[in-house]
């Protein structure tokens, strides 16, 4: 039997506040819960449709209450958040990891709830020289996350895995999503390939794979109303190089040595135009590439977009321009391809 009454966190957001509105399209569902600590902006709320919002810190044991109140029977945690935000790194582990944890907690001490759906991130894995060419979802990475949200997701996923050890009755899944993109998430990679110089770390051209945000929501739908339990990787088919990317955006890339990297990297948060974590820039660095087998085959779910198609979908959705002529940068790097060869 499907849910009944769902509760999704982190509504004022793309993904739980999209999720609840397709959730209360859907005349199955009873009630349709949407928490966060903030309204979600107006065209959202119009959005959500009948989805009733609750302004609640899921760090507070008081979420208890509205769960047991509203007779919840499926959680949706979407809140993780990846963005450092005002209150800086110790709000977002706060947020992530405590209110996680609070949930949780509510999720256990509760009857009724039989599922849980969490939205993780491929940043358990981290970024290593010595990972493997494609992670799979039993693969235990090289190199653990030490910090930033891709440390607070593994802090939660081993959370997760408490919980639905002292609750075998209740389904659990996980979907470790690779980088979100497209036309309407903010993102962090969204937010680099915007620059109109590009900073790459000079010797490396990492491969990476990335999921469109409608697909991201495709399979979040899925999960909620499906009886798939388990961990899932989550990405469009494919990979891009970085220098591919770059050159498909039109953007320029600014080649930096390493040594550099960190007094660049401090001058675009400053400037608040890119956060970059030190995961991340492990990212930039050596890419990460999934096996998405067990997502297609078991869970039964084929994202619409591949990678390329959600990178391209993305640059035509957010009208980016070239900032120089790609005719021009070929022209140049063909070029310094020559001059190199006559170095040899």
């Amino acid at each position: 039997m499907g849910p009944k009454v769902v509760l999704v966190t982190g509504v004022s957001r793309f993904l739980g506040g999209h999720l609840a509105a397709r959730l209360a399209a859907d005349p199955a569902i009873d009630r349709v819960l949407g928490v966060d600590t903030v309204q979600p902006g107006r065209d959202l709320m119009r959005r959500m449709g009948r989805t009733e919002f609750v302004r609640a810190d899921i760090r507070n044991p008081l979420i208890s209450k509205v769960i047991n109140n509203a007779g919840v029977d499926t959680v949706v945690h979407a809140a993780i958040n990846t963005h450092t935000g005002p209150g800086g790194r110790t709000t977002l582990k706060d947020m992530n990891v405590i209110g996680s944890m609070q949930l949780l907690a509510a999720c256990q001490q509760s009857p009724r709830v039989r599922k849980v759906v969490v939205r993780s991130t491929c940043a358990v894995y981290g970024s290593s020289s010595r990972d493997p060419a494609v992670f799979t979802e039993d693969i235990e990475p090289k190199d653990l996350p030490s910090s930033g949200y891709a440390k607070d997701a593994v802090e939660i996923e081993g959370y997760v895995r408490g919980f639905g050890r002292r609750r075998p009755d209740v389904d659990v899944t996980t979907l470790r999503f690779s980088n979100l993109i497209g036309p309407r998430i903010d993102a962090m990679l969204a937010r680099y390939f915007m620059l109109p110089v590009v900073p790459t770390i000079l010797g490396f051209d990492a491969r990476f794979q990335l999921l469109h945000s409608e697909d991201a929501l495709a399979v979040l739908e899925r999960a909620t109303l499906g009886d798939k339990t388990g961990v899932y990787n989550v990405a469009g088919d494919g990979v891009l190089m970085l220098s591919q990317a770059i050159r498909r955006a039109g953007r320029v890339a600014l080649p930096l040595p390493s040594p550099s990297v960190p007094a660049v990297t401090q001058l675009f948060r400053s400037a608040r135009l890119v956060d970059f974590s030190p995961e991340q820039l492990r990212f930039l660095n050596f890419g990460r590439v999934l096996d998405t087998t067990r997502l297609r085959e078991t869970f039964g779910f084929t994202p619409r977009w591949t990678t390329q198609q959600a990178f391209d979908d993305f640059v035509r959705g957010r009208g980016l321009r070239p900032v120089v002529e790609p005719e021009n940068i070929m022209a140049v790097e063909r070029r310094a391809g020559e001059l190199l060869s006559r170095l040899r």
